[in-house]
């Protein structure tokens, strides 16, 4: 019978009051800080517009004084000077305009050969419209009526609203900042006031990241009394899992003596038999003895994990690489390197060697004319690409690639094998590969672990 799910109240009854504190203050400055500078930008970019829409209705109340029309030549006329030089100046960004029903217009000097559009609205308003050349205007209209016309009359007043929208956005620069910088006083008090309740939690952290990385077995249980019950059953579990690794050890041993008689045998036998039938069991045994070797050097190794002290990857990998470029060279095969970084790793020295010299193994096997290995390190990441020019691999055949002891071609000894390794390693350092198609056609295996030593 499962047990009953602990209820929300349940659950945060046994948080600390140092997460308590620290939630309250994030949600104040995650939450009402937030909120409050959308309110005060929302409210000055308001008040900005209408004090902005109040000198164009002023503007446009002068323009409307101004309006005339003369019933001997049926036509609009303003004759009245505003005083401002910019609605003289042709598209200046000031502009106002008269339209009547006919579409005739009388207009600023400025709009020149260009016309606002227009909207029928007996009230004042304020929009955002385009004017000449792309500018970006805003504008107060109306519809008024003057005598002896029946129809009404449209008038409009436009400016570029650079000067408007520049002003916002430095208020809102400024606003911004200054809650960052409020957002960023709240947090260090905070961290002040909770810094020596968590010192002994910072210590044990500590602790905690030096066996990880392999300079100390267990961790110190000189703490107050709730870590050190913590710090003592985390030793327990260690100390389990070290126990559990060395009879793993001493298993995968005893089974590698245990099966070495048996393969012995078999291959003396195989030798006795006609040479038609020789080589398809000598394939067979090959194959049974890297598997089996395989999986006894993945049970060794197991249970380990991030616990290897770090290595530098270049100089481990260096013997390796310089073995295989020769390889190389006698399969008229170009080997490109490209090192990013030289990153320090938490990996078995075996099992980096393993992992790489598996790849270019099977790129190797593969390729027409060049292999490339590219490694770098992202964070706390390694990246490594292995690509070819061979003939690559379908979807289909990249997900077969990785299964353990598939082989795509029976006629290339362990062409499948080789992935199998990588993906078990790969699994192991909870790490991600994938299979593609590379940009030169062949197979590229792209492997990410998180591995990376820090510093």
């Amino acid at each position: 019978m499962s047990k009953p799910t602990p209820s929300w109240r349940t659950r945060w009854s046994g948080r600390s009051i140092s997460l308590r504190l620290l939630l309250a203050v994030l949600l104040m400055i995650g939450i009402a800080l937030p909120v409050a500078g959308t309110l005060l930008s929302h409210h000055y970019r308001k008040a900005a517009t209408e004090s902005f829409d109040e000198r164009l209705e002023a503007t446009l109340n002068v323009i409307i004084a101004g309006v005339a029309f003369d019933p001997f030549t049926q036509q609009l006329r303003y004759e009245r000077a505003l005083g401002d030089p910019r609605f003289d100046q042709v598209f200046s960004g000031w502009y106002w305009q008269i339209t009547d029903q006919q579409g005739h217009s009388v207009t600023s000097r400025s709009l020149w050969d260009q016309r606002l559009p227009v909207t029928d609205n007996e009230k004042t308003s304020g929009r955002e419209v385009t004017g000449p050349r792309e500018q970006s205007l805003r504008v107060v209209e109306r519809d008024i009526y003057l005598a002896p016309l029946e129809a009404p009359l449209h008038v409009s007043v436009g400016a570029r609203d650079d000067e408007l929208v520049s002003d916002m956005h430095e208020f809102q620069r400024l606003l911004w900042l200054g809650l960052l910088g409020l957002g960023a006083l709240l947090l260090g008090v905070l961290g002040l006031q909770v810094r020596w309740g968590l010192a002994p939690l910072r210590r044990m952290q500590a602790n905690l990241k030096d066996v990880e990385q392999g300079r100390a077995e267990q961790l110190a249980v000189d703490l107050p009394d709730e870590l050190a019950t913590l710090a003592a059953s985390m030793n327990a579990v260690l100390a389990r899992d070290q126990r559990l690794i060395e009879r793993g050890r001493h298993t995968a041993g005893n089974l590698a003596h245990a099966l070495k008689t048996p393969l012995s045998v078999m291959r003396l036998l195989v030798r006795q038999l006609p040479e038609e039938r020789r080589g398809a069991w000598d394939v067979e045994l090959t194959r049974v003895d890297s598997a089996v070797r395989h999986h006894l050097a993945r049970a060794s190794a197991a249970g380990e994990g991030g616990r290897f002290a770090p290595i530098d990857v270049y100089y481990t990998l260096s013997p390796l690489l310089s073995g295989l470029g020769r390889l190389a060279q006698r399969r008229s095969i170009t080997l490109h390197q490209c090192w990013e970084s030289q990153p320090r790793v938490h990996m078995d020295t075996q099992d980096i060697q393993e992992l790489i010299g598996n790849l270019l193994d099977n790129a190797l096997r593969w390729a027409n004319h060049e292999v490339t290995l590219k490694v770098q390190s992202v964070d706390l990441t390694l990246q490594l690409t292995v690509s070819d020019d061979g003939p690559g691999m379908t979807k289909a055949e990249c997900q077969e690639a990785v299964q353990r002891g598939k082989r795509l071609d029976e006629q290339r000894s362990q062409s499948g094998l080789g992935l199998a390794i990588v993906a078990d390693l790969v699994t192991l350092y909870q790490g991600d590969m994938q299979l593609q198609r590379a940009e030169a056609g062949g197979l590229k295996v792209s492997i990410e672990l998180p591995v990376v030593a820090r510093g």
